[in-house]
């Protein structure tokens, strides 16, 4: 990441309040990704006048913003990352809801090819998988 999510947000112009500021620092320091309710208990535990209406509002606020990235992985749960994270791919435990991170040299390779091969230029693209722990024998 370029720059803190406070200071994307200061630097796009956002009026940044105090309970805004904890959120943002709440949604940089967490390595998973969060819904609005798992944001709220951290925010929370910093700040307990934060009300789970106004993790909403900010929330919605800096996805409007460019700031952070919406995942819906088929579970009813919006959550959140950091926009400007390093890029990387998903895989949902359909089991746990677990969601892994990944890089694949080949994958992006493939992606890239697929792309040519139709007569486009790769500008980006999203990949979830979603799957179920193999069962050891």
């Amino acid at each position: 990441m370029s720059n803190s999510i406070i200071r994307r947000c200061e630097d796009r112009g956002l009026r940044m309040t105090g309970q805004r500021r904890v959120v943002a620092q709440v949604l940089e320091d967490s390595d998973d990704h969060p819904d609005v309710e798992e944001l709220y208990a951290r925010a929370s535990a910093v700040d307990d006048a934060i009300s789970i209406a106004t993790v909403y509002r900010t929330v919605k606020l800096f996805e409007e913003a460019g700031i952070l990235d919406k995942l819906e992985f088929g579970d009813g749960r919006a959550r959140y990352e950091d926009a400007e994270r390093d890029h990387h791919d998903h895989l949902i435990d359909m089991n746990s809801g677990e969601v892994i991170e990944f890089v694949d040299a080949e994958i992006e390779a493939l992606q890239e090819k697929i792309a040519r091969k139709l007569g486009y230029e790769l500008r980006g693209h999203r990949l979830e998988l979603y799957g179920v722990p193999l069962k050891k024998t």
